[in-house]
């Protein structure tokens, strides 16, 4: 009933940008928090940046001062935009929502399938 996909990666320059998008669709009442993560090959899963509500967000070290993260409430989508890449931003990067569906729903997670990022010359 819910999906949630993530959008807009690809191959990217060494100092070039993306921005990625997180969809959540279906029956959605409320979103409380999308977390953007990251995993490379050979890595463990590193959470890259959060949105909790419309407005308080956190970062990892790695992606503070180049990535940013916000949201249409509307659109029910996050988005990531990452400047400045570096090769070892390469990874794929995937989104998880905490959401209810309706106004008595107990929260849950939900995951989308992860868009790869690539930086190279």
């Amino acid at each position: 009933q819910v999906q949630v996909v993530e959008t807009g990666g690809g191959l990217v320059q060494p100092g070039g940008s993306l921005r990625l998008s997180c969809t959540a669709s279906g029956t959605i009442f409320q979103i409380y928090y999308i977390h953007w993560y990251r995993q490379a090959p050979g890595n463990k899963r590193e959470l890259v940046a959060s949105i909790i509500g419309s407005h308080i967000t956190n970062y990892a070290d790695s992606g503070k001062g180049r990535f940013t993260v916000s949201r249409d409430n509307a659109r029910n989508t996050a988005y990531l935009q990452m400047n400045n890449l570096k090769p070892e931003d390469t990874a794929v990067y995937s989104c998880n929502a905490r959401l209810i569906q309706t106004f008595a729903d107990s929260p849950r997670d939900y995951w989308g399938q992860g868009t790869q990022v690539t930086v190279s010359s």
